[in-house]
C-alpha cells in the first residue's frame, strides 16, 4: 500500500483535491438554500407586517 502511494503521488493529491472541493461544493449549496429560504421567510414577513397598516 505504501509503495503504491509512494510511486502514485500525484493521483493521491488530485483524489485528496477533488474530496475537498466536492466537500466545499456541497457546503455551498447547501448554505445557499438555506439564505434562499430565509430570504422568503423575512418576505412573507415584510408582506404580513405591511397588510397589518
Amino acid at each position: 500500500m505504501y509503495e503504491f502511494l509512494e510511486n502514485n503521488s500525484m493521483y493521491v493529491v488530485l483524489i485528496v483535491v477533488l474530496i475537498i472541493w466536492t466537500g466545499i461544493s456541497f457546503f455551498l449549496f447547501y448554505t445557499e438554500n438555506k439564505i434562499n429560504k430565509l430570504e422568503k421567510k423575512v418576505d412573507e414577513l415584510k408582506i404580513k407586517e405591511g397588510s397589518h397598516e
